[in-house]
């Protein structure tokens, strides 16, 4: 054996050693190649925009491209249902919305994925609710709204864009013992002009859309689904300092992965995820969307969903709401 043949077959051993490695810690390296982020819903969408700007982070953090890709449809279960059937080496990724994980379960009958289908890797985003009732209306209080509800139930009508309003509806009517009617839009925007037309009597609109709403003046603020007050309206009370804390109701955005993927891709990707969001421009970013950063551990991730699918399925079935196809 010559020099040169010694040095090859070195060189060939040590290649196999470092790809044995490799395959013995999965996640040491990753990622070698960009990464897909699959959005369920349309682009220029609440979550779009948010991926968007957490593909960028995550590319600059990463030192990958992390491109976003939109594939719409079935109120996010096409998306979904196309990151289960990925590979899971934690090149595809979801933007997962609370609606995919915890509500199109309790509201639809063929939902094609599961929890079990994922692994939680970590929120990103939360967001309120805020109840809306038209400006000319003689109820500026959550008090007001329930004397005015009890007096003429006749009149009690709920917009909202199915899924998560209307499991909140059925919620607010099970806590204050009220009846209603629940009038299903296309998309939360929507919802809120009938009651600006004070053709209905109220909504719960997602913080964002909702805020749109309250700057044209047109609708009035009684009360918002967080546990705290809102940094940028102070003056509207929780539900629960208005007496009705089962009403505290938040909805979210965060990554998962296919179900199989290494715990050591999800544990890289979660902990930049933790430096992501404490990022003051992510802050800023988040605050104009009406959304406050938020960031888990993947087990955490996985406990929030499951209590927020049993609580949606328990109220579900004692308003005896039917699931859909």
């Amino acid at each position: 054996m010559n020099f040169k043949d010694a040095l090859r077959i070195i060189g060939l051993a040590l290649a196999a050693v470092a790809s044995a490695q490799a395959q013995t810690i999965p996640g040491e390296n990753y990622p070698l190649r960009p990464i897909r982020l699959i959005v369920g819903y349309s682009p220029g969408g609440g979550s779009d925009i948010v991926a968007r700007m957490l593909s960028k982070k995550l590319a600059e953090r990463l030192g990958q491209p992390v491109i976003v890709e939109n594939k719409t449809g079935a109120a996010g279960m096409i998306g979904a249902e196309y990151v289960t059937r990925a590979k899971p080496d934690g090149y595809t990724l979801l933007f997962a919305s609370s609606g995919m994980m915890t509500t199109n379960p309790v509201i639809y009958k063929k939902v094609p994925y599961s929890a079990s289908s994922f692994v939680p890797i970590s929120t990103a985003v939360s967001f309120p609710f805020i109840l809306l009732v038209n400006a000319q209306q003689p109820i500026t209080t959550l008090q007001e709204l329930l004397a005015y509800w009890k007096a003429k139930p006749e009149s009690a009508t709920f917009s909202g864009a199915g899924g998560i309003h209307q499991l909140a509806f059925a919620l607010f009517k099970s806590a204050t013992g009220n009846a209603g009617d629940f009038i299903p839009y296309r998309g939360t925007s929507e919802a809120i002009i009938p009651v600006m037309a004070g053709n209905v009597l109220m909504t719960i609109a997602d913080s964002g859309p909702a805020s749109s709403a309250l700057t044209g003046g047109r609708v009035r603020a009684l009360a918002v689904t967080s546990p705290r007050r809102l940094a940028a309206y102070p003056n509207i009370p929780t539900f629960a300092e208005a007496g009705l804390p089962e009403m505290e109701i938040q909805s979210w955005y965060g990554l998962v992965a296919p179900a199989g993927t290494p715990m050591a891709i999800v544990r890289k990707v979660q902990q930049e995820m933790h430096q992501i969001v404490k990022m003051k421009d992510f802050e800023q970013f988040a605050s104009t969307l009406q959304m406050i950063p938020q960031d888990s551990t993947s087990e955490q991730f996985a406990k929030m969903i499951a209590s927020d699918l049993a609580r949606w399925r328990a109220v579900a079935k004692a308003s005896n709401i039917e699931a859909v196809d």
